[in-house]
């Protein structure tokens, strides 16, 4: 008997035997890998490749399914030769290997032998072991990057899993409490997660709590491992020859601070999407457990009450208790950060000796309502101003600018409840004046100040308290004011280059940067928030008060500034989480312009390159080729501040390069 699965391209299919059956063509089926007739021209551009599961049909409990590959543009994708069924796995369902027990996938089968009927539908029939067909059934599909069997045409990797019934119907059941597509949020979408694969699915296909316990290992099933190497309790075993961990899991910790729904993501309502996503709370289980609390060991009665299997967890971790456990902090985290607001602003005058510029930073409540700064003084750990001219190209350095000497300027006007001496109370706010900031001609970049206003409140939690030694302080909010000495509008840095909201979605919008080092910026809705002119009031343009272009308190030695410290730290960083080179999961687009408006970047200790060639470097590196090709474009590489000036807008090599988020490598013809 053959189930299909009702999609578009299972009606493309029987529209296409129907239209050969009318018109009587002699042409064959394509069985057995004879030419078949397409229904329309095949692809020959690959650049993405689709790929669904159309057919699925038991004989004698083998499956057999179809699978439709087609192109970007909807046209079947015909002479696949690196196609696989890399997993065939069925449901075992909630208690069903045990009282207690979660859900589980059980791989009964793969296949690599395929049939291509030459009108972009491929079958496999594949032998499998232990099928039920009361179970719910992934086939779990593979095109390894390649080319067709031209030799010529390149096929990009793609995966696809789907579930269907097992009679091969719309499934029923399926256990689906994290999508490849929050994983994608950090990972970027496409690349390789480890052992080449990207998707979620096809981890949890292949790692099951059977097949890991059947190789004496069951801390490699997915649901130990996944949580394994996003946390720092144990660290993560890969490399098998050697033993030795990566530093992969401490990495993934800092990121994700142990917040559980920063993978555990409540779907949207209208996307009927992840129907289990609570699961993590509803069915704890000690596989899962241990894989964070390395110090229990449940069956030996060590760290927690023993216990031989899952059957008695639920009875004292049920499912509210378990999210407060884990969520509290956060939840009373955000709730405390939600009570406070912050505005600034940023008024220059003229005076005889040079001009003072005066800042002046409002607390106000979650209604927007002015809190006396008086009152506040006590409870605030840290209130910190950074302060810089020039937004676009900062010209006062981390450290003193070679060139100007000029130093940015930092002010604590609140430390542990002491207002500075530099800061006074004035009508409710806190405010200070810094003398003779280095203002440039009216209309230039350097007309405008800037500064980056961070606040830190001491808490118990919930309510704020008198700040003292041992006390904890939480940072709340991050804000930007701009102000010129000549009363025009202010320069602003451009912002439409870095999508805002993929910082988020990584971080998260209550992680701390610079926490320790500063009052903590804050990536709530305060970091890019826009005004009522749509204009981005504070994000990543906040960072450069320090990232300057003469870099940060290790000059270019960290490439520091903010061109390359970005880049640095997100790819192939000390702190590098990110794979690959797609740019559009960080990037909006490419602001090229922006680069008409730059300078030296330090690049190394006391030496600097043109930004261009520069901001490149921060990921290529400075290879013999690649600086033989810069400087043959007019960069200067690692020489001093004044060369590296001077030639910042002579470099030419957007006359061939052309980049884009979706391909940074294109150039013009």
């Amino acid at each position: 008997m053959m189930n299909v699965k009702n999609n578009k391209f299972a009606l493309l299919l029987a529209a296409s035997a129907v239209s050969l059956a009318l018109a009587g063509c002699g042409g064959s089926d394509g069985n057995n890998g004879d030419d078949g007739n397409p229904s329309g021209p095949a692809a020959d551009v690959v650049n993405v490749l689709n790929l669904d599961v159309t057919k699925v049909t038991y004989q004698d409990g083998k499956p057999t399914i179809e699978v439709f590959a087609s192109n970007e543009e909807d046209l079947p994708v015909v002479g696949l030769k690196d196609l696989e069924v890399k997993a065939v796995a069925q449901l075992l369902p909630q208690a069903s290997t045990g009282a207690g027990d979660s859900a589980q996938w059980q791989k009964i089968g793969s296949e690599k032998t395929f049939t291509d009927h030459k009108n972009g539908s491929y079958s496999f029939t594949i032998e499998v072991e232990g099928y039920n067909a009361e179970l719910t059934q992934r086939y779990n599909v593979i095109a390894s990057a390649s080319t067709l069997q031209d030799g010529v045409t390149s096929v990009p990797r793609t995966e696809l899993s789907e579930d269907f019934s097992g009679d091969g119907y719309q499934a029923l059941y399926t256990k689906d409490i994290v999508s490849t597509e929050t994983c994608a949020s950090c990972h970027a979408a496409g690349e390789a997660i480890y052992h080449g694969y990207t998707s979620a699915e096809t981890c949890a296909s292949c790692h099951t709590q059977e097949w890991a316990e059947g190789r004496g290992k069951p801390e490699v099933a997915f649901t130990h491992l996944v949580h394994n190497v996003h946390n720092s309790a144990k660290g993560y075993k890969a490399d098998r020859d050697t033993g030795e961990f990566t530093q992969d899991a401490e990495k993934a910790h800092a990121l994700l601070q142990d917040n559980c729904q920063t993978c555990h993501v409540e779907p949207d309502a209208d996307s009927g999407k992840l129907t289990e996503w609570g699961n993590w709370t509803r069915v704890p289980t000690m596989e899962t457990c241990t894989s964070c609390h390395v110090n229990i060991d449940f069956k030996a009665g060590e760290g927690h009450s023993q216990q031989n299997d899952n059957s008695n967890c639920i009875a004292c971790h049920n499912a509210s208790w378990t999210e407060e456990l884990h969520m509290g902090v956060f939840v009373e985290k955000k709730a405390l950060i939600d009570q406070y607001g912050m505005e600034a602003t940023l008024t220059a005058i003229a005076t005889d000796s040079g001009s003072d510029t005066t800042l002046s930073i409002t607390i106000t409540d979650a209604d927007g309502t002015v809190i006396d700064a008086t009152s506040l003084l006590a409870n605030i750990e840290q209130l910190e101003s950074i302060t810089n001219v020039g937004p676009n190209f900062p010209i006062m350095g981390y450290n003193p600018n070679p060139s100007t000497g000029e130093h940015k300027v930092l002010i604590d006007l609140v430390k542990n409840g002491i207002l500075d001496d530099k800061a006074s109370i004035v009508d409710d706010k806190f405010v200070t004046i810094i003398a003779n900031l280095p203002y440039g001609e009216v209309g230039a970049d350097t007309d405008t100040a800037f500064s980056f206003i961070g606040l830190a409140l001491c808490n118990d939690g919930t309510d704020l308290v008198a700040c003292g030694e041992g006390v904890e302080s939480t940072s709340m909010k991050a804000e930007l004011a701009h102000g010129t000495l000549s009363g025009e509008a202010p320069s602003v840095r451009h912002t439409d280059s870095v999508n805002f909201a993929a910082c988020e979605s990584c971080h998260g919008t209550e992680w701390e940067l610079h926490q320790e080092y500063h009052a903590g910026f804050v990536m709530t809705d305060q970091l890019g928030r826009i005004n009522e002119a749509g204009d981005m009031i504070v994000g990543v343009d906040g960072c450069v008060a320090c990232h300057t272009p003469d870099g940060t308190y290790m000059s270019g030695g960290n490439k520091g500034a903010l061109e390359m410290k970005l880049h640095s730290v997100h790819s192939s960083g000390d702190y590098g989480i990110i794979s690959g080179m797609t740019c559009s999961q960080c990037h909006n687009d490419f602001n090229l312009d922006a680069f008409k408006v730059k300078g030296a970047l330090a690049t190394s200790s006391g030496k600097y390159s043109t930004p261009i060639a520069a901001t490149c470097s921060s990921c290529h590196g400075y290879s013999d080729s690649f600086k033989t090709h810069a400087e043959g474009q007019g960069a200067v590489i690692d020489g001093s501040y004044e060369a590296a000036n001077d030639a910042a807008q002579l470099e030419t090599c957007f006359l061939c390069h052309n980049p884009s988020i979706n391909d940074h490598t294109s150039v013009k013809m």
